[in-house]
C-alpha cells in the first residue's frame, strides 16, 4: 500500500508547491501594479531602467531580427518553390515577422539580457543587505526596485518590437533583392499592401506583455533569491527560464485571442 501511496504523495506535494509558487507570483504581481499608481515615484530609477531595457538592448535586438528576417525569406522561397509560389515571400515574411517572430524574438532577447541582469542585481542587493538598508531609510523596496523596471519594460519593449519588425522585414528584403532576384520596389509595395493596422497593434500589444513578463520575472526572482553566490545564481537562472516559458505561453494565448475568429 505504501508503494502505491508514495507516488501519489509526491505528485500531491509537487502540485501544492506549484500552486503555492503561483500564488506568491500572483500576489507579487498585484502588489507591483498597485504600487504603480501610488506615490512616491522614483523618476531617476525609471529613467535608468528605460535606458537599460530599451536603448542598450537595441544592438542585440537589431542583429537577432535582421538574421531572422533573412533566414525566413530563404526558407519561404525554398518552400514556395515546391508549389511555384515564390512570389509570396514578401507577404509571408511581413506577416511572420510582425505577428509572431518579432514580438517573440524581442521578448526572448529581453529575457536573456534584461531579466538575468535585473535578477542578479536585485539578488545581490538582497544578499548584501542593501534591500534591508532601503527599508531602514523608509523606502519601499518594491516601489524603488520593482515598479520602475516593470513599468519601463511595459513601455519600451513595444518600441523595441516596432524597431525589430522593421529590421526583420528589411533583412528579408535584403536577402530577397540581393540573392533571390526580387524587384526592390515590388517587394516593398507587396509588404506594405499586405500588412494591416491590426497586425501592427497586435505586435505592439504582445511586446508590452512580453516586456512586463521579462522585467517582472527578474524582479520576482531577485527579491526571493537565496543567500550567497549560489542563491544569486539560482535566482538568475530561474528568472530567465520562467520569463522565456511565460513569454512563449503568453504569445500562444494572445495569438488565440487576436487571430481566432
Amino acid at each position: 500500500m505504501s508503494r502505491v501511496l508514495t507516488p501519489i504523495a509526491v505528485l500531491g506535494a509537487l502540485t501544492l508547491s506549484a500552486l503555492a509558487a503561483l500564488g506568491r507570483l500572483a500576489i507579487f504581481t498585484g502588489q507591483t501594479f498597485a504600487h504603480m499608481i501610488r506615490p512616491p515615484f522614483y523618476l531617476k530609477e525609471f529613467g535608468a531602467a528605460l535606458m537599460n531595457v530599451g536603448y542598450f538592448s537595441l544592438p542585440v535586438i537589431g542583429l537577432t531580427t535582421l538574421f531572422t528576417g533573412g533566414a525566413l525569406a530563404l526558407q519561404i522561397y525554398a518552400g514556395g518553390a515546391r508549389f511555384s509560389a515564390e512570389a509570396v515571400v514578401p507577404q509571408i515574411v511581413a506577416i511572420g515577422i510582425v505577428r509572431e517572430l518579432g514580438p517573440v524574438m524581442v521578448g526572448l532577447m529581453i529575457a536573456a539580457r534584461v531579466t538575468s541582469s535585473i535578477a542578479a542585481e536585485i539578488a545581490t542587493m538582497k544578499v548584501t543587505e542593501q534591500i534591508d538598508a532601503l527599508v531602514t531609510l523608509s523606502t519601499h523596496p518594491m516601489k524603488y526596485l520593482t515598479v520602475p523596471r516593470v513599468l519601463a519594460g511595459i513601455i519600451v519593449v513595444p518600441a523595441l518590437v516596432a524597431v525589430g519588425n522593421i529590421i526583420g522585414i528589411m533583412g528579408g528584403w535584403a536577402v530577397a533583392v540581393g540573392t533571390l532576384d526580387f524587384n526592390s520596389a515590388t517587394y516593398l509595395q507587396n509588404t506594405a499592401d499586405f500588412l494591416e493596422t491590426s497586425d501592427i497593434m497586435t505586435s505592439l500589444a504582445k511586446g508590452a506583455v512580453n516586456g512586463g513578463i521579462a522585467t517582472l520575472m527578474g524582479c520576482y526572482y531577485g527579491m526571493n533569491s537565496g543567500r550567497g553566490a549560489m542563491g544569486v545564481g539560482k535566482a538568475t537562472k530561474g528568472s530567465v527560464e520562467a520569463a522565456a516559458v511565460l513569454i512563449l505561453a503568453a504569445n500562444f494565448i494572445l495569438t488565440g485571442i487576436f487571430f481566432t475568429s
